[in-house]
């Protein structure tokens, strides 16, 4: 993800050309009709003379284009010990600003962005594309106790289409009050119908293929220790909180050797750090080529 030349000529393509390009693929052919060719180490590298931000957007984001319509992602940004917020609640701002230019770039290739319930409560998000050019993806907000307030700007704003996923008999009828304003609410039977591979699973039987997991830590951790997310993305920011909102917590192996150390790729975003986690290979209990990463559980869909 770096290394990549400076000197090219001034009618090169752009970021933002690249970037336009990468938004419409979704298949090789679609790669190949954007300028696309795998070279003969079977790296993809644009056919026309392109700046070294369209390089770096095609080696960054390419794979997400190609992964497939079913696959599910999810993004975290933290600090270097581990935490997503202050004490408090205050995330204004964890990571810096190519962190959320990035998060709006994942956005932007998902069909559907979820939530739990906490980060909706707490952050009053309004997960839409902002800081790139791109669709807004439907907003998912998962609250099974039916705790979060219909004020919030995912059911208000009407910026993009919103589903409201709540449990049966948890006080649903506030959803129902905000179902005409451009959200559609969801009513799942029972707790067992929130585990993260049904929700998956649901969401693409509405057309939603393509999932951004992006909050909160409880929310991630989860989908990642039941095995449902496909990748992972975590930004972690040079600065100590000391305590605070953590990101991945779970209840870890006993030994170093049952880790999960999926393959990783590292990347610089301004002062921060990029690690982008590959859940889909093959995993082992020793190092891949000396990288490490990292799985996590929490408990219920708090956040």
């Amino acid at each position: 993800m770096s290394g990549l030349p400076l000197d090219r000529p001034a009618g090169a393509l752009d970021a933002r050309g690249a970037w336009e390009r990468l938004l419409r693929i979704r298949t090789e052919a679609d790669a190949e009709a954007a300028g696309l060719l795998r070279d003969a180490h079977g790296r993809h590298r644009w056919t026309q003379d392109a700046s070294a931000e369209a390089d770096l957007l095609a080696e960054r984001y390419l794979p997400l284009c190609l992964a497939g319509p079913r696959f599910t992602f999810a993004q975290l940004g933290q600090s270097l010990d581990g935490f997503i917020a202050t004490r408090k609640g205050d995330a204004d701002y964890v990571t810096g600003p190519e962190d959320r230019e990035h998060l709006h770039r994942l956005r932007a290739l998902s069909d559907a962005v979820v939530v739990g319930a906490g980060t909706a409560v707490a952050d009053d998000p309004r997960l839409t594309v902002r800081a790139c050019p791109g669709p807004h993806p439907v907003r998912v907000v998962l609250d099974p106790h039916g705790r979060v307030p219909p004020t919030r700007q995912v059911f208000t704003d009407g910026a993009a289409p919103t589903l409201w996923v709540v449990g049966a008999g948890s006080g649903h009828g506030q959803a129902d009050g905000a179902a005409g304003s451009g959200v559609d609410v969801l009513v799942l039977p029972d707790s067992a119908a929130f585990a993260p591979r049904r929700l998956v699973h649901e969401l693409a039987r509405r057309g939603l293929g393509r999932v951004l997991v992006e909050g909160g830590g409880v929310t991630v951790s989860r989908f990642l220790h039941e095995g449902a997310l496909d990748r992972l993305y975590v930004t972690v920011a040079p600065v100590l909180i000391g305590d605070g909102v953590p990101g991945l917590a779970f209840p870890g192996p006993d030994v170093m050797r049952d880790a999960l150390r999926p393959p990783v790729r590292r990347a610089f975003l301004g002062e921060d750090t990029l690690f982008e986690l590959d859940l889909r290979a093959p995993q082992s209990g020793e190092p891949l080529d000396g990288e490490h990463g990292g799985s996590g559980e929490g408990g219920g869909e708090g956040q």
